[in-house]
């Protein structure tokens, strides 16, 4: 018998003989054959793909894929059938809703109708009755212009319009499957049928997204989606001044949303945001000309803010969003409200519609615009000025209790706060006592530590001038603000980061000023909690006023003379002061010094270095030395200008010049303490020494400055900026007293 070699595995080529192939147990299960196996060329070669040829998309998916892009979610079915209704010139739209828009949509206006004959191809891409030629879009001016929200929908539900024009004899009711008529039931013609039914339009979407299951898992819950449309429905009944809207669910005796046709815009705002809203609201109205647009709307005051922004943005009556408008909006009331407060706006444009780019989104959600920058600028200018116009009064929620430090008791204490007291008893828990240890002082009618100080009378003199009389008119510039990048001015500011006492950083951000307690030793009270502390302001103008040349390098204002000062006159009076000092204290011969030659030698400093201080601080020297101007840390308070000529004098020794660091650090110290507030004279102890000739009046308006920055500014900027340091803790602030160890005190007595 003769034996024929038999190979398994992968066939082998051979010359005039016969081989056969025996599957493998890794053929029949499956298994790839190892890595790395060697095939011969002509195999590799027969497994090259082929170039795949271009095809055209059958229509139904273009259209699918279409549709996907318009209509994303039911409530931008909902806002291009309400715009469609609008701009059918309909008073009156009725929006009925089942299951969040996915089972059912209806609206139901009265406007103008359908003609018969056009029910053929209203359902077909790109048929409208508002456009013509490309060119139109130039200057469209109304909601819908392409023609494809009616054909959008019906590749993606089933859609069925009943209308009637006002010259009909009857309504009309067709329905649509893929952009085109289909019979209402298997067997029927497609064509539309008569009905009954009153003028306008009825337009009902089923079943949306029922062929695009992918599409119609993603939504999390038909109430999410009710109340995106309730929102849409909202926005445009505040807009659309003269129609009527209504909103309701399917089943639901009553309406959510319900706004008569002849309401207002602060009713319509009223009824769908509410009276909290409504009663606040101011309004507003700016135009120019030169960028081609009008604005107007409606905004809340500072006395009404929210955790989120709520902008109602139209532009040319369809409503649009826009993050640079509400940046810009926000921006402009951070310095009315509150932090994390944020306004309720409304906001109309009207813009030339040839500078409009309204084709930019397949949802008509955004628009292009020109010069936006310098109409969103103008709006918030506006928006400001009305702000600070009616920022007369305002309404503050009032704290009663320290947070965390209530206990149980059966009956409450005078003071306790009874309405939080009644809602715990509801709950079935037992009511609290509140000590009077843990209250804190923050009504603003009790009385102040300032109110046994004696008062000084109004000089019956005409005089006599008050620092308010006396304040400076301050102008504002448009120089653009300066990025500080300079490695040194980061290293001092890092500096003074890692040297912050963050307890006493918390006390001055959450403090309540009690009132100036000594003049002359610049010492102030001020409340912390239920502890009462001695700051020592001056030190901590000091600190304030560094940190504040720091965080502004760069971007200082100026204070300009008028006329300028004569540079080296202003430093021969801090010259001969210094030495009348020195003689009066009997200093050694060999400190005594020659003015002139001081004089000299520091104006050529500062003089020499003039670009330099007014590129960082604004401190202007022309070249003949003449002072021009002096550096602005702080809007309201006008610096001691005594001390002008010994902090120019002190720019020259104690100044550090030759390095950059040590420069801006020396500078901007003796920057500081030439802005901390002077020591006042004693106060005179009675109201005759008040009113003696020996208390000039260019004092007492000083102290009278003096005393409201330190209150009215220095204070809340402390509040606002300050970085308490260990340095300032451990010299410039006294514990004077703590309400618990007080009342210990009491309890022993």
């Amino acid at each position: 018998m003769q034996l024929r070699p038999v190979l398994k595995g992968k066939p082998c080529s051979g010359a005039g003989r016969r081989v056969t192939a025996t599957p493998t147990m890794e053929d029949k299960m499956g298994i790839d054959s190892p890595r790395g196996t060697k095939r011969k060329a002509d195999e590799a070669s027969s497994d090259v793909i082929a170039p795949r040829r271009i095809k055209a998309l059958d229509q139904d998916v273009v259209n699918k894929i279409a549709a996907g892009e318009i209509i994303v979610a039911p409530v931008h079915a909902l806002k291009e059938l309400m715009e469609n209704a609008v701009d059918a010139g309909s008073t009156s739209l009725e929006v009925l809703v089942k299951e969040g828009g996915l089972k059912l949509l209806q609206i139901t206006d009265n406007g103008c109708g359908i003609e018969k004959d056009d029910l053929a191809i209203l359902c077909e891409r790109f048929t409208t009755s508002k456009l013509k030629t490309f060119e139109d879009l130039t200057s469209i001016a109304t909601y819908g212009f392409r023609g494809e929200a009616l054909a959008s929908i019906s590749h993606i539900a089933h859609l069925q319009v009943t209308t009637k024009t006002k010259g009909s004899n009857c309504a009309w009711r067709a329905h649509y499957d893929g952009g085109k008529l289909s019979p209402a039931k298997p067997g029927q013609s497609a064509d539309p049928k008569p009905t009954a039914g009153r003028n306008g339009t009825q337009i009902t979407v089923e079943d949306l997204f029922y062929n695009v299951p992918t599409r119609r898992r993603a939504f999390r819950s038909s109430s999410e989606e009710y109340n995106k449309i309730v929102d849409m429905v909202g926005r445009y009944a505040i807009h659309c001044s003269g129609v009527a809207f209504s909103c309701k669910k399917h089943g639901d005796s009553g309406a959510s949303i319900a706004v008569q046709s002849q309401a207002s815009v602060v009713d319509r705002i009223r009824q769908i945001h509410g009276g909290s809203v409504a009663n606040e609201l101011i309004e507003y109205a700016t135009s120019d000309d030169r960028w081609g647009f009008k604005a107007q709307g409606w905004a809340t005051n500072a006395n009404y803010h929210i955790k989120k922004t709520t902008l109602l943005l139209f532009i040319n009556h369809r409503c649009v969003e826009s993050s640079g408008v509400k940046k810009a909006i926000e921006q402009t009331y951070s310095a009315f409200l509150p932090k994390s407060g944020h306004p309720f706006v409304y906001l109309s444009l009207e813009i030339d519609p040839q500078r409009v780019d309204v084709n930019v989104h397949p949802t008509k959600r955004e628009v292009n615009f020109l010069n936006e920058d310098e109409i969103i600028q103008a709006v918030c200018e506006n928006i400001r000025d009305k702000l600070a116009a009616v920022d007369t009064s305002r309404t503050f929620m009032m704290q009663t209790l320290l947070p965390g430090s209530i206990v149980p008791s059966r009956s409450p204490q005078p003071g306790a706060d009874v309405s939080s007291m009644q809602n715990t008893a509801a709950k079935g828990k037992p009511p609290v006592r509140l000590y009077e240890n843990n209250l804190v002082r923050t009504d603003g009618s009790l009385r102040k530590i300032t109110s046994m100080f004696p008062t000084a009378p109004k000089p019956s003199t005409s005089t006599a001038t008050s620092g308010a009389d006396n304040e400076p008119i301050y102008q504002t510039t448009d120089r653009e603000p300066v990025i500080c990048r300079l490695s040194s001015v980061r290293e001092l500011r890092r500096a003074v980061r890692d040297d912050m006492h963050h307890s006493l950083t918390e006390i001055f951000a959450s403090h309540t000023f009690v009132g100036i307690v000594d003049e002359r030793r610049r010492l102030a009270a001020m409340q912390g909690g239920v502890k009462l502390y001695l700051v020592d302001y001056g030190r901590a103008c000091l600190e304030y006023f560094y940190q504040v040349g720091l965080t502004d390098f760069g971007n200082f204002g100026t204070i300009q003379f008028q006329p300028s000062l004569d540079l080296r006159e202003v430093l021969t009076i801090a010259a001969e002061r210094e030495k009348a000092t020195a003689a009066g204290g009997e200093l050694a011969d060999d400190d005594d010094f020659d003015v002139a030659e001081v004089v000299e030698t520091v104006a050529a400093q500062l003089i020499e270095r003039r670009e330099m201080m007014l590129e960082y601080f604004s401190l202007e020297i022309n070249p003949a030395g003449e002072l021009l101007s002096i550096p602005l840390l702080c809007k309201g308070y006008m610096p001691p200008i005594a001390k002008l000529p010994q902090f120019l004098l002190r720019l020259g020794p104690h100044v550090d010049w030759t390095e950059e660091l040590g420069c801006f650090n020396t500078f901007l110290r003796e920057l500081a303490s030439f802005y901390a507030p002077e020591q006042l004279p004693p106060l005179p102890g009675n109201s005759e020494a008040l009113e003696s000739e020996d208390v000039p009046d260019e004092v007492k308006a000083r102290r009278e400055h003096v005393r409201r920055a330190v209150e009215h500014i220095f204070f809340p900027a402390f509040k606002a900026r300050l970085v308490a340091t260990k340095t300032l803790m451990s010299g410039g602030v006294l514990e004077l007293a703590d309400l618990k160890g007080l009342y210990r005190v009491f309890e022993r007595c």
